[in-house]
């Protein structure tokens, strides 16, 4: 198995090289050797146990075999024995059978612990915290795993959604999100934090936040305090699939998640992301969740859980038309390969194997890369907008994303969504911004944000005079055009009209603000990126269409004329359809992912000098200098290239 996996690691690795100045070749990077077995060069791999086969491990013969099974699919260093999850306890006496059980095979051990009061036909329930029994479970439990463990971490249900009658009159006259939110503060440092450290004052415990971020305050997830409160932080970065899912996460949010989490608390510090395998019609998304929280660089991925890693439940490939191309995750190979290897195996391959593999494959890949850039993207810890999981789409378009929820000062270049208005300075830190001669990109929802109904300013028009009409337009064709004259047809093919996609209509005075792109409805224009000068710096004023999912149905040509201004100091662009996400680094290395069921060919865009000027020095960014290379990905793979 290690020479597929050696195999699959060096077909997915390439960079490029300056070819005399004027063209990128492609030149080939081997892969790094595979690490040694049970250990990864560049993170740890830990699997989360529930508490039921907690009390399964218990038992020595259930724990040896389980254990051998894991190990042969997806070497791992590390797991989280849990002892409480919705009303259902471990005792000591088996949590410390299971706790010497793993160390006595070099496997680190921390706590877990579940804060939740069950389901109803899959809807979950929490704690009702204005109920006494409610509040000594919580304390109860938390004591439980602070007595065995000086790390415990706690699944992403440490949220808030009971209405009981006494919560209803606790809440009094506030909101449901201002009650929350004070009460798991509350919750936090009382029923939480206080009992662990009670039982054991060496405790770290470390709160986990899951993938729906855009909505957490309404929960008491609370972004601004909790992450300091808590001796550390984790994300959730399982983002499954993004068509059958009743939260439809776009696949670029297992990157995005870990960078904005680490932006939480003062040290910067995210510890991990969590990927299960729930909701996955097929393996390689498995392996695509995998990779992207370790592309941004998490120090440690936690596999959900035991079960799929170590019980004989044989992993499913689903319907894969991509299955005989050679793809990044070739499945049937990795299979072949495990089944020679184990002749005489009583189970077919799990979903620990695929594990294996994508880290792997990962690790070798993550010897090439720096530190993660983007475009700085301000989220304000606790905001939420009609733009949820904008930067998302945004990353699977192909545009890198740096979710911040600081205000990213030092950048040149810097994207505010409607969520940034949250922020009641926000206008002034943008005046700054442009006073110094950076660009400010803004979306149609901030604008909307920074007037109320009767489109009365914040001061947004004291930068410029646009406005939200209030109206929304079908647009079915675009056009480019820097200044006064002729745009060319942003259109796939230009006897096809694109479909038809709603837009906010925005009021501008002409030769005052400038629609470098338009779109156009029966005979009128509407500006869909605006341009104009404030200062010693530019504004830019994007228009999002109303279902952000949109973003995905205009034509390519659209986004990729976007992705002239948006990324002009970057090294490197790409020009593709949706579905297709870059991802950049300090040491000039990049990858490209596609998410897409067939090949997809993608031109790399070489900007000249970047980081050397600004803009506004010239018409069309890097027009006449930039180098371009066509490279083909293929169907849900990844390749790895160096500028």
């Amino acid at each position: 198995m290690r020479t597929t996996l050696t195999r699959l690691a060096a077909a997915a690795l390439a960079v490029f090289a300056v070819a005399g100045g004027a063209s990128l070749a492609l030149v080939p990077v081997p892969a790094c050797a595979a690490a040694g077995a049970g250990h990864y060069k560049h993170f740890r791999t830990a699997i989360y146990i529930p508490v039921n086969v907690t009390q399964s491990l218990a038992d020595p013969q259930v724990f040896a075999h389980q254990f051998a099974r894991a190990m042969s699919q997806v070497p791992f260093d590390k797991v989280y024995i849990e002892g409480y999850r919705d009303h259902h306890f471990a005792s000591d006496a088996e949590i410390e059978a299971v706790k010497r059980q793993f160390q006595a095979k070099g496997i680190e051990v921390a706590g877990g612990v579940t804060l939740a009061a069950g389901g109803f036909n899959g809807q979950f329930m929490t704690f009702d915290y204005e109920s006494p029994q409610d509040r000594d479970t919580c304390k109860r439990a938390m004591a439980l795993m602070a007595r065995h463990f000086d790390h415990v971490i706690l699944d992403d249900f440490t949220f808030y959604t009971s209405k009981s009658d006494a919560d209803i009159k606790a809440k009094g006259a506030r909101t449901w999100t201002d009650y929350r939110l004070s009460t798991m503060r509350k919750v936090s440092q009382d029923l939480i934090l206080a009992p662990a450290r009670a039982a054991n004052p060496n405790v770290k415990v470390v709160i986990k936040y899951p993938n729906w971020y855009e909505h957490f305050e309404g929960l008491g997830f609370d972004l601004a305090q909790q992450p300091e409160m808590f001796d550390g932080i984790y994300a959730g970065t399982e983002t499954r699939d993004p068509v059958i899912t009743d939260q439809l996460l776009q696949q670029y949010e297992s990157y995005n998640i870990i960078r904005y989490y680490g932006t939480l608390r003062r040290d910067g510090k995210n510890g991990g992301g969590w990927v299960d395998t729930y909701s996955i019609r097929y393996v390689d998304r498995y392996a695509e969740q995998l990779w992207d929280t370790l592309l941004a660089k998490a120090p440690e991925i936690t596999l959900f859980n035991w079960h799929p890693a170590a019980q004989d439940t044989p992993a499913v490939a689903g319907e894969r038309p991509w299955a005989h191309e050679d793809t990044s995750f070739n499945w049937d190979r990795i299979v072949a390969d495990w089944t020679s290897a184990h002749p005489d195996a009583k189970a077919p391959p799990g979903w620990g194997l695929a594990a294996g593999a994508a880290l792997k494959q990962i690790d070798a890949a993550l010897d090439q890369l720096g530190n993660p850039t983007g475009i700085p993207t301000y989220r304000p810890a606790n905001s939420s907008s009609a733009e949820d999981f904008l930067p998302n789409y945004l990353g699977n378009v192909g545009i890198p994303i740096a979710l911040t929820a600081r205000f990213p000062q030092d950048a040149r270049t810097i994207l505010l969504t409607q969520a940034s208005a949250s922020d009641p300075d926000v206008l002034n830190k943008v005046k700054r911004q442009l006073e110094a001669g950076k660009s400010v990109f803004v979306t149609s929802g901030f604008v909307k944000a920074t007037q109320d109904p009767g489109r009365k300013d914040r001061g947004f028009q004291d930068l410029v005079e646009v406005y939200a009409t209030g109206n929304q337009v079908l647009l079915n064709d675009y056009y480019n055009g820097y200044g006064a004259g002729n745009g060319e047809s942003l259109r796939d093919d230009p006897k096809v009209a694109p479909r038809d996609v709603l837009f906010p209509e925005l009021h501008y005075f002409t030769n005052d603000a400038w629609p470098i792109v338009r779109g156009v409805a029966g005979a009128r224009g509407f500006p869909v990126l605006l341009m104009n000068r404030y200062s010693k710096g530019i504004l830019y004023i994007l228009s999002i269409p109303s279902n952000i999912g949109d973003l995905y149905s205009m034509p390519p040509g659209v986004m990729n004329s976007v992705k002239k201004y948006l990324m002009a100091d970057a090294p490197v662009r790409i020009e593709a359809p949706a579905g297709v996400s870059l991802f950049t680094y300090d040491n000039g290395a990049y990858v490209i992912e596609s998410f897409r069921d067939a090949a997809t060919t993608v031109k790399v865009v070489k900007h000249a000098a970047p980081g050397t000027r600004r803009p506004a020095a010239e018409t069309v960014p890097g027009a006449g200098r930039d180098t371009a290379s066509d490279v083909v990905i293929p169907a849900h793979s990844f390749r790895v290239f160096k500028s």
